[in-house]
């Protein structure tokens, strides 16, 4: 029977943009997702911003706006990211969302109420009081002299320069990080969550041991059922009690009976990902209660390993005794860095920026591939070696797997109309070796053996180019005789493409896409590709499908960003000065109309172009939809597969214009920073859910 499965990633804090770190969780939670559907089982993938805490509600004052207003603008950026790396989520929502006020009452209430004794206990405790901005203040908003080095400006809570922890309390000459004040030590009624409670560590003693976690990760939380280091530095045995409330302002979810406090944002942030389920379901109609009372269903969660106490302790205990499912599994990695090690900088040019990548027109799944490459089951850093990242995929992956289509395809189209022939005894012998391989290649990805699963899948691609050399098409080609073992030895190199993109369709969902469309065949998955091709199955014209990484691609993403002058920013927004005024007559001149991009080519001879199809709304006279051609130099920052089906806003009454490449009919229109170097990137306009192709942008 099809498993179901509900899988998480992190939730990201909405005070900034993706970085690195985020896009590498996400493609290895979508690689194991579109595994598991590969084998037929039915996945729902959920993610959402996480969005509450006194961060956020300082952010927004400084920016002049409401919290809700700037995580809603934060959430605006989130689907470039998602989008330009083939990350597809089912649902992305926000811990802001009704869904989730709903579910974190509701859990407390249950542990509140628990049928055994609460497990929710208020104390007074005393905190430091910020008296100019009128609130309680967190830790890494006090700042002070550290207690042991005697450094200056050092966070309430640990010292970077001596690395030592203490309580905010230990400061020297502590200050008020948000108005320079110094803070007043003043009692109030906290809430606790009592996982001191003997209920408690026995369930979580035998619930983060009984072989769901990883070994290393297992073995870590072992420490802390016996040893616990306090903000003081001083230890304490066993589990201690842990602080779910902070007193308003804060930006949050009001606690059910406590007029003015409001839950700690890591005691709402997990219940997201079940109100995100909530709301996708909501959105299906099917009811979520009967869901999650499914005893079948599974739930599992990719998290860094900076977050593991939140999510093998708190959560699992919040879960458990508000009479809810715990997840099946929590799977952590380890961090990213780049080029051996070194720590990301922008300012050094040491960073990876995501956008910055798809900007200079580097193919996502390049990236896709090579952390694929390297991620393993185990909570371990993994590097981004620019060398090493260029070999694999220039030679792996182009030279080994692509190379092999591109020798076969072109003799099966130009000499024999596209069929396939037969298979003889030693390419059924190579093509039954490739299929065999189908259980350990499931087992790799299953187990989140990336790395094996790529390793094996090469290997493989070697026996078939070990065939190709051994036959020589290019040879046989030219001998009149040799006609139809050359129709026989392409036959099984295009088979053994079709099975090998199957085993790579995970990590590469949209260079399967494009094979499975040449190759004329349904959608892999692991049950069909042991069925073969027939004999005479016609293919389609070959098109090259991957380019080589280009050094210079690689020197661009790494060069360091030139500095930006700050009054320069303040008085030319987007990096250039407003243009001169004009009335409502020369803007009337302009025919901006809302289009359907129907269809989006690469520019063959082009770096910078796109040629796409629009329809705006127009009929030809026969009353057919008459279909505009548009160019735009916009290849850098997407590819067509990310434009098709989209609606855009374009100039329809512009001239015509010749080019190069033929007639463009319009302008789509986009922005851009004046600085490309500075900020690269372009974003095309895409209006909201509703307008119709034809539509008048007034």
């Amino acid at each position: 029977m099809p498993r179901q499965l509900f899988v998480t990633t992190a939730l990201p804090y909405a005070n900034g943009n993706f970085h690195i770190g985020h896009i590498m969780e996400y493609i290895q939670a979508d690689i194991w997702v579109r595994h598991q559907r590969m084998l037929g089982n039915a996945v729902d993938f959920c993610g959402a911003d996480d969005t509450h805490g006194a961060p956020i509600m300082i952010a927004a004052e400084k920016a002049g706006v409401t919290p809700q207003q700037f995580v809603a603008n934060i959430a605006a950026g989130r689907k470039q990211y998602l989008d330009g790396f083939h990350i597809n989520f089912d649902n992305w929502h926000s811990t802001d969302g009704p869904e989730n006020h709903e579910l974190a009452r509701q859990i407390y209430r249950d542990l509140r109420d628990n049928k055994d004794g609460s497990l929710i206990e208020s104390r007074t405790i005393e905190q430091f009081f910020d008296p100019d901005k009128g609130m309680f203040l967190p830790d890494r908003f006090i700042k002070g002299e550290c207690p042991k080095c005697h450094a200056k400006d050092q966070y309430g809570d640990n010292c970077e320069q001596c690395g030592a922890v203490y309580a905010p309390t230990d400061l020297i000459k502590p200050y008020s990080a948000l108005s320079g004040a110094k803070p007043e030590l003043r009692n109030s009624v906290h809430f606790f969550f009592k996982l001191s409670d003997p209920r408690c560590v026995e369930f979580l003693q035998q619930w983060t041991q009984d072989g769901k976690l990883q070994p290393e990760v297992a073995n870590k939380i072992k420490e802390w059922f016996t040893v616990r280091t306090n903000p003081d530095g001083s230890t304490s045995e066993g589990l201690g009690d842990w602080d779910i409330s902070r007193d308003a302002p804060y930006f949050g979810i009001e606690i059910p009976d406590a007029p003015g406090k409001y839950f700690y944002v890591w005691l709402d942030a997990p219940i997201g990902y079940l109100a995100s389920l909530k709301n996708l379901l909501g959105q299906r109609g099917q009811d979520y209660d009967a869901y999650m009372a499914n005893p079948e269903l599974e739930q599992y969660h990719f998290i860094g390993k900076d977050i593991v106490t939140f999510h093998t302790l708190f959560w699992p205990a919040t879960l458990h005794f508000s009479g809810r499912k715990t997840p099946d599994n929590i799977f952590v990695h380890g961090f990213l860095t780049v080029n051996n090690g070194e720590k990301m900088s922008k300012s050094r040019g040491t960073g990876l920026d995501p956008l910055k990548y798809l900007s200079l027109g580097m193919n996502p799944e390049w990236l896709r591939y090579y952390l694929a490459a390297k991620l393993s089951s185990r909570n371990e850093d993994i590097d981004f070696n620019a060398d090493d990242f260029m070999a694999r995929v220039n030679s792996d992956l182009i030279g080994k797997y692509i190379n092999i289509a591109s020798r076969a395809a072109g003799f099966i189209t130009k000499r024999f109309e596209g069929k396939l022939g037969e298979v003889t005894e030693d390419g059924a012998a190579l093509l039954h070796q490739l299929r065999s391989e189908v259980g350990t290649i499931e087992q790799f990805y299953e187990s989140r053996e990336y790395a094996k699963a790529l390793r094996e899948t090469m290997q493989l691609a070697d026996k078939v180019n070990a065939y190709v050399d051994a036959n020589k098409p290019w040879d046989l080609a030219k001998k009149p005789d040799q006609e139809g073992r050359l129709q026989d030895v392409c036959t099984v190199c295009i088979k053994a493409f079709r099975i090998l993109t199957c085993y790579l369709k995970p990590v590469l969902p949209a260079l399967a896409t494009q094979v499975e469309a040449f190759l004329n065949i349904e959608p892999l998955n692991y049950a069909n590709i042991v069925q073969p091709m027939a004999t005479g199955h016609v293919i389609g014209t070959y098109q090259h499908l991957m380019q080589r990484v280009d050094i210079k691609q690689l020197d661009a993403l790494f060069e360091a960003p030139e500095p930006i002058e700050a009054a320069q920013e303040t008085a030319h927004p987007g990096g250039e000065a407003i243009a001169p005024t004009i009335g409502i007559d020369d803007f009337a001149r302009i025919d901006l109309r809302i289009a359907k991009i129907v269809d989006c080519q690469a520019v063959a001879g082009s770096s910078k172009l796109l040629q796409l199809t629009l329809d705006v709304g127009e009929l030809d006279e026969a009353g057919q939809p008459r279909l505009r051609n548009v160019f735009s130099g916009i290849a850098s920052s997407y590819s067509p597969e990310q434009l098709v089906g989209k609606l855009t806003v374009m100039v329809a009454n512009l001239a015509p214009r010749k080019m190069k490449f033929g007639i463009s009919e319009g302008m789509v229109l986009a922005a851009s920073h004046a600085d490309e170097k500075a900020q690269p990137g372009i974003y095309v306009l895409e209006p909201f859910p509703g307008a119709q192709p034809g539509m008048r942008v007034h």
